[in-house]
């Protein structure tokens, strides 16, 4: 295929391919601290090594120390690990059959801003991850979105060019970015919406 046939589909992974919901693993995590559930996620968000977990330049039985110390959690490693891991539902949006027909036909990729105590669950539990060669996480490359750097990362690995690619995520700031460096960007909104926009992109997936 020449020009800009669409070659590979890059996605995000959080609320696109699988579903997080936060206030289950905060609710743990706040547990015998003065901290509710709301109160405490946007701190975590705004907390000045965010981005360095985020992007792999905190190991993480620092980034549990820094939490407990912070906010007065009282969980050990092993406890901790387990509650952060619960934000990640283990029931995927889309069935694998969809992945491997699509991965058929395209070079499919992961895009995600993601830390290394999700990354390494992710691997080990989502099985549809096996029909995708290509997985560009934060944590590995030391940059998050939308820094251009991790989204070039991803063009890279899939060994193609912009305009022959298509980038999902539910973040529109995030789709935006990739847009800006001549991908075809997709905002998720649900599994039948992204079905309709991959056919108006004349994406085959059966």
């Amino acid at each position: 295929m020449a020009g800009n046939t669409i070659r590979a589909i890059i996605f995000d992974v959080g609320r696109v391919l699988v579903r997080l919901n936060i206030e289950r693993a905060l609710q743990a995590l706040t547990k015998d601290t003065p901290f509710t559930a709301q109160e405490i996620w946007p701190a975590i968000q705004k907390d000045p090594r965010w981005p360095d977990w985020q992007e792999g330049r905190m190991d993480p039985r620092d980034w549990h120390l820094h939490l407990c110390r912070r906010f007065g959690v009282h969980l050990n490693f092993e406890e901790f690990r387990d509650v952060w891991n619960r934000v990640i539902d283990p029931q995927p949006v889309f069935e694998d059959s969809f992945f491997e027909r699509l991965s058929n036909k395209y070079r499919v990729a992961l895009l995600s801003n993601i830390d290394t105590i999700h990354a390494e669950h992710i691997e080990a539990t989502l099985g549809f991850l096996r029909f995708f060669p290509t997985r560009v996480y934060s944590c590995r490359i030391g940059a998050r979105k939308p820094d251009p750097l991790i989204y070039r990362e991803a063009l890279k690995s899939c060994r193609v060019l912009a305009p022959q690619a298509v980038y999902v995520d539910d973040v529109p700031a995030f789709a935006e970015a990739a847009a800006r460096l001549g991908l075809s960007a997709l905002v998720f909104q649900s599994k039948e919406q992204l079905l309709s926009d991959f056919r108006s992109l004349g994406i085959d997936w059966g």
